[in-house]
């Protein structure tokens, strides 16, 4: 459970000290309650009450309220609960020992905590009276919020919402008195349930309105500043506070998703093999500093963008690596969370897209879990700023990610990454398309081995037909394939990177020196304005990933001990031993990598755009030849 001011984590120890407390409050309590004026004595074999003359507003009386006996008459012939009593009558002692173990940060956040040890040594008097009692109250109201709010979002109800709950009559002297009359009010709101499934849906009933009157009292109280940012996740029940803003949603849902493996994608070996890396990159995560040693010895993925035809495997790649941090979390006992920002998040309301898109941002980052966060077709959700034709909801998108990909308060801890994916590249905005750190082309099978593996890998087992002369999977060996494809990137593919490489060897010779590397991109800044500062900086990144270019073993992730469970410095120093030194080969093969991805999706713009001029001069020509024959027939009416 964390605390994000400082980053304090809150331990199940401290949730667990409160047990005795909070079992002793759903078991029986006695709460002194102001009487309820609003209805009167009933009249026997009348519909009408009897309503006294004598005012008594502002009588107080004491009533027990027994929780669990109350839950149990649900089903009183029954001596068991059944799950769903047994759920409410759990998640509300559960929800009561959350909060007290909250109420207990926020006195150490605050100076609570001081006073409340002066006050027993002697009574504090005074200002520092004044000051510890309006403290108290705030660390009662923090406890029935977050009670409040622990029990919408952990108890799940099928049927319709219900409106019948009363407001609790709220205690704010201490954060007990706060669940006291919480505890009493939900007893009210249960009693006579007729079934199960009613005895949920007024348990979260009480849940809204409580958090509804708690929101409505706020401005009462002073010392609630620091917890209006505050962002409390507790993992073992998925429950997520974040300050009094928004009462939490519904539960997450889990991951359902058709999970590919590495051997059933043919060809795309660079960005496969990088996807396996990176997969790996991510488990190395520590939880307790909050950072990734990949991210402070260089070479981690924050962002990267895959560029290829339709259908050559850029969603089976996404399943491939979702797959794999799945199934690592699962052994390591992380919390996984995987989202995709798709078209159906544009919203036509102004400001709704920009929101929806911080939100899933801030899903993925979230520190306390391994993220991945895609964007499929990027080129659709996220516009050019030069695109007029865009909506307003895509210019805001393109924003959003912009500012959360490198922005200014962008901070980059190593437990999630962001891939976008597109057919048409060329299409992004530029600035959008640089703060991806690496460029994956996704091409699919290339060669006549490929196609003879996808074929047999596709078609399946049910057939007789011999496979003929061909080493099946053979040309799928992932080091081998990986090499070649590396060496590929020796000398440019694309043909304006290339004249601009046959230029400088030409003039200067052999690239050898670091001089001559910075004269070299300095050519390709002056063929491609695009290739900017930050292109540098996304080449080096790639540079030093490659340098830690290192095979982690599978036997690290097989078990959570051997590598995921030991401490930041142990993890840093084991993944150092197998780090590689930077050579020149490195460097050309990935400026050269990058480069032609930059060429590739200029070239693109530009046949576009000639395209298109050469559609419309047809169009043109069309359109004079049609109104020549109207003239002739005497048809134009100019």
């Amino acid at each position: 459970m964390t605390l994000n001011i400082g980053l304090t984590t809150l331990h199940e120890d401290e949730i667990a000290k409160h047990q005795a407390t909070a079992q002793s409050l759903v078991t029986k309590l006695v709460i002194l309650e102001q009487d309820d004026v609003s209805g009167g004595t009933p009249l026997a074999g009348t519909g009408r009450r009897f309503v006294s003359t004598v005012s008594t507003a502002g009588q107080r009386r004491t009533r027990e309220v027994e929780l669990r006996r109350t839950i149990q008459s649900v089903r009183g012939a029954d001596p068991l609960l059944s799950p769903a009593q047994h759920a409410v009558l759990y998640r509300t002692r559960r929800g009561i020992q959350v909060a007290l173990a909250v109420a207990d940060v926020f006195a150490r956040q605050t100076n609570l905590e001081q006073l409340q040890a002066r006050n027993a040594a002697a009574p504090l008097g005074g200002e520092e009276a004044g000051q510890f009692k309006a403290l108290l109250s705030a660390a009662a109201y923090v406890a029935a919020f977050t009670l409040a709010a622990y029990l919408g979002a952990t108890l799940q109800s099928e049927g319709e919402p219900v409106d019948d709950a009363a407001e609790p009559n709220f205690l704010f002297d201490t954060p007990q008195d706060a669940l006291k009359s919480m505890v009493a009010a939900l007893d009210r709101s249960i009693g006579g349930a007729p079934d199960d499934l009613s005895l949920t849906a007024r348990t979260r009933a009480f849940s809204r309105v409580a958090i509804e009157g708690l929101i409505a009292r706020k401005a009462r109280f002073t010392g609630l500043q620091g917890f209006e940012n505050v962002h409390i996740r507790l993992d073992q029940d998925d429950f997520t506070l974040n300050g009094f803003d928004i009462a939490p949603g519904q539960k997450r849902k889990p991951l359902v998703m058709t999970f590919k493996k590495p051997e059933e994608i043919i060809g795309n070996h660079i960005a496969k093999y990088q996807a396996l890396k990176l997969a790996k990159m991510l488990m190395a995560y520590d939880f307790d500093r909050q950072m990734n040693p990949f991210v402070e010895l260089g070479g981690f993925l924050f962002t990267f963008i895959g560029d290829g035809m339709p259908g050559t495997g850029k969603t089976i790649l996404i399943q491939m690596l979702a797959g794999m941090l799945h199934d690592y979390c699962g052994v390591a006992g992380y919390a996984f969370h995987y989202e995709n920002f798709g078209v159906d998040q544009i919203s036509s309301y102004q400001g709704k897209s920009g929101q929806n898109c911080k939100e899933f941002v801030n899903n993925v980052i979230n520190p306390r879990a391994i993220g991945f966060g895609t964007i499929d077709d990027v080129d659709q959700v996220a516009a050019r700023r030069s695109d007029d034709r865009a909506s307003a909801g895509q210019h805001e998108v393109t924003a959003v990610l912009m500012e959360s990909f490198a922005g200014a308060s962008t901070v980059v801890r190593g437990n999630c990454t962001f891939g976008m994916f597109s057919n048409y590249p060329e299409n992004v905005d530029d600035a959008l398309r640089q703060r991806a750190g690496a460029r994956w082309l996704v091409d699919g099978p290339q060669t006549k081995g490929d196609y003879i593996d996808i074929f047999a890998l596709l078609v399946g087992k049910n057939h007789k037909i011999p496979l003929g002369e061909h080493d099946l999977y053979a040309g799928q060996e992932i080091k081998r394939a990986v090499s070649q494809s590396y060496a590929a990137h020796s000398r440019p593919q694309e043909e304006g990177l290339a004249a601009v490489w046959e230029r400088y060897e030409k003039e200067k010779g052999k690239i050898s020196t670091l001089a001559d590397v910075g004269a070299y991109l300095h050519m390709i800044k002056e063929a491609e304005p695009r290739f900017t500062g930050r292109a540098i900086r996304n080449i080096t990144d790639a540079i030093k990933m490659r340098a830690m270019d290192v095979e982690l073993p599978d036997d690290w992730f097989k078990d959570a001990g051997a590598f995921m469970h030991k401490s930041y410095d142990e993890k840093k120093a084991m993944i150092e031993e197998l780090r590689g030194p930077i050579t020149i080969e490195m460097v050309l093969q990935e400026i050269n990598r990058y480069a032609d991805s930059e060429f590739r999706y200029t070239d693109k713009s530009d046949d576009a755009a000639v395209h298109d001029i050469i559609r419309r001069e047809r169009q043109r020509e069309r359109a004079i030849r049609e109104i020549e024959a109207m003239k002739r027939e005497g048809r134009w009416q100019a």
